[in-house]
């Protein structure tokens, strides 16, 4: 059985799977899995001090028991099913995003689980790994749940959907694939709505009828009084309507005041060809409000190139002196895990301008469904979606002048890319862009390209 786990982010998703894989306790209620069950764990980002690790002893840790040469025949085995050529002595913290997301696939694989947990498999994947991924999946044998805002993706090879409502905290079941939960929620919405389009009209007619007869005195205050707890009763039995999830406002990201004839060039840049370092020319000039657009497969160098642009130390980029340079990294390590969410807000502030308005910061921090709750939490607390629309907030309220954005739909709930790719392209700044879902970068404006690749 490929079932999808679905909800808003935030919802508990992530969570679910550690209370599956008892890596969490329930406080309250029960979690039955079979002891003879094998149960593996791809998750969505490697943890930070697995980074220093060569290939070997990352896929020892989670093999532990297992004699090298078994070790190196499974590793052949798993790394060819994620189509990821990988030396056993290189470290970790060398693969690009993508590789690492080959990786952490692998690592679940290779123990050869009767139910694999999938956490958002295909963020960083080039289309080629996510081509190969659904291959894999689609010719399982064994139990999938997977959590992903993928919806082509998981139109693929998924039975049903696990649909965890963040509103009352409850798993739906359903069946069929996305497209068909989305039909039988509207449907059953409609429903919901009309039953209690009905009963109140029911409800108002009993309160009508009781107000007349309590009037009328004597015996009449009788049947008033049964009209009223009728009415009651209807009112009582109203359903409660399943709200949909919320989406994230409409929100423009502003650009950096006082600068004159921003510009940034970029002469030539270094990419990965059979690890090795190779560098190549280019003729790229990017302006204000020019938006450029990076592409390349899984390994070739996207996110150092891009990081290095970020950190001002690519070889052969020219900038505009005094320029603000928002940077979203696709594994949030620009955040402090240890602010919270107030606290990394107001560090931004301070460095524009050192002025702290505390309304402007709620209004922002509203428009991306972080609440008073969130707002005084921990970053490193929230879940990677959240995570997400935290950095994206950030760069409303930092204003940059060169906007850098390192795969920017990777944990966001699809229902909020809309109004992400809507902010992006009606950004008036420099842009540089990374990005493997086409059907986002479709929404968004692009002005030229550099094919890393080509």
């Amino acid at each position: 059985m490929k079932v999808a786990l679905m909800g808003q982010n935030g919802a508990g998703k992530s969570t679910l799977f550690k209370l599956i894989t008892g890596k969490l306790i329930p406080t309250s209620g029960t979690i039955s899995v079979d002891k003879r069950l094998v149960v593996a764990t791809a998750h969505q980002v490697i943890a930070p001090h697995d980074m220093t690790l060569t290939v070997e002893q990352y896929f020892q840790k989670h093999l532990n028991d297992v004699e090298i040469h078994e070790l190196h025949r499974r590793l052949a085995t798993v790394l060819s099913v994620v189509n990821l050529k990988a030396p056993l002595d290189k470290i970790i913290k060398s693969f690009s995003g993508g590789q690492q997301a080959r990786l952490l696939l692998a690592s679940a694989l290779i123990q050869d689980p009767d139910l694999l947990l999938l956490d958002e498999p295909t963020n960083n994947l080039d289309a080629m790994g996510i081509y190969h991924l659904t291959e894999f999946l689609m010719n399982y044998k064994k139990s999938v749940i997977v959590i992903s805002h993928d919806a082509e993706f998981l139109n693929a090879f998924t039975q049903g959907v696990l649909y965890l409502d963040s509103f009352t905290k409850k798993i739906e079941q359903y069946s069929g694939d996305y497209n068909d939960v989305v039909e039988q929620i509207a449907v059953r919405i409609e429903r919901e709505r009309m039953q209690n389009a009905q009963m109140e009209r029911g409800i108002q007619e009993n309160k009508d009828r009781s107000n007349f007869f309590a009037h009328k005195g004597g015996k009449m205050r009788l049947v008033a009084k049964k009209m009223r707890e009728k009415a009651e009763k209807m009112e009582s039995e109203k359903v409660a309507v399943r709200r949909e999830d919320k989406t994230i406002r409409s929100f423009i990201i502003p650009t950096q005041e006082g600068l004159v004839n921003e510009e940034l060039r970029i002469s030539s840049f270094t990419v990965m060809q059979d690890h090795k370092e190779v560098i190549k020319p280019a003729r790229i000039f990017l302006v204000k409000n020019k938006h450029l657009l990076i592409s390349g497969p899984n390994g070739i160098g996207k996110s150092t190139l891009i990081e290095s642009l970020a950190n001002r130390t690519a070889k052969g980029v020219t900038y505009t002196d005094g320029i603000r340079i928002g940077y979203y990294r696709q594994d949030f390590s620009t955040l402090d895990f240890t602010d919270t969410v107030y606290e990394s807000f107001t560090k931004v502030l301070k460095e524009i301008d050192g002025v702290i308005n505390e309304q402007h910061i709620r209004s922002v921090a509203s428009g991306f469904l972080i609440t008073q709750e969130h707002i005084h939490s921990k970053i490193g607390s929230l879940s990677e979606g959240q995570k997400g629309l935290v950095s994206f907030a950030r760069l409303v309220l930092q204003k940059p002048g060169l906007l850098i954005l390192d795969e920017p739909t990777n944990h966001i709930n699809f229902r909020h890319l809309p109004q992400i790719a809507e902010a992006l392209s009606n950004y008036k700044g420099m842009m540089i862009l990374v990005s493997h879902v086409p059907d986002f970068v479709s929404q968004v404006r692009i002005d030229e390209v550099l094919d890393l690749e080509k």
